[in-house]
């Protein structure tokens, strides 16, 4: 099987499992991902949630980098068995759940409003746009928190610079990746 590290905080180095020929699961790659932690910044006690968490490896990282609380939500649920050897070494230190459902029917199920919202949806998914309308609809983001989404960069034209109270506040490029942080205003 594929591995990839966790690459900050107090996991750092451990080994997260990624599933050998899983096309489905597009895990972040570890220069980005470790880029995407040193934006975000300190991370001692908030709320984070992994929409479309594949393996778990985003979420992980929030644990490892503090977060009280991690929620991973993931369509596949053949993937139950790796997700939770992934987050079995990370429980005592973080609430850690995982949701088995389609993103686009949990968001407005969703009972809890979080620090941060990553999301990391399939590049093949279209109308991803709406996701950051479901998320401000069902107000998932706390104010001055965050709504963070991982595309291809050649989506980024798709993208608003803000929705109703999310606004968009920091555009950053990885090759032919990108990531949008859109925040709360109050």
């Amino acid at each position: 099987m594929l591995t990839m590290r966790i690459t900050g905080g107090r996991y750092c180095g451990r080994k997260v499992i990624i599933p050998e020929g899983n096309l489905e699961i597009r895990p972040a790659m570890d220069r980005m991902r470790e880029s995407l932690f040193s934006i975000i910044g300190p991370m001692e006690g908030i709320s984070f949630c992994d929409l479309f968490s594949g393996s778990g490896c985003v979420g992980l990282e929030a644990a490892s980098r503090g977060a009280s609380l991690v929620h991973l939500v993931e369509l596949d649920r053949a993937k139950r068995e790796i997700m939770e050897k992934n987050i079995s070494w990370a429980q005592d230190d973080c609430e850690i759940k995982i949701f088995f459902s389609n993103v686009l029917k949990y968001i407005p199920q969703c009972k809890t409003v979080y620090d941060i919202v990553y999301a990391d949806p399939p590049f093949p998914m279209s109308g991803k746009p709406n996701i950051l309308e479901l998320v401000q609809r069902r107000g998932m983001v706390i104010p001055q928190g965050q709504f963070i989404v991982h595309i291809p960069a050649a989506e980024e034209g798709q993208w608003p610079s803000s929705y109703r109270d999310l606004v968009l506040t920091d555009t950053r490029k990885y090759g032919r990746n990108m990531i949008k942080f859109y925040t709360r205003e109050p």
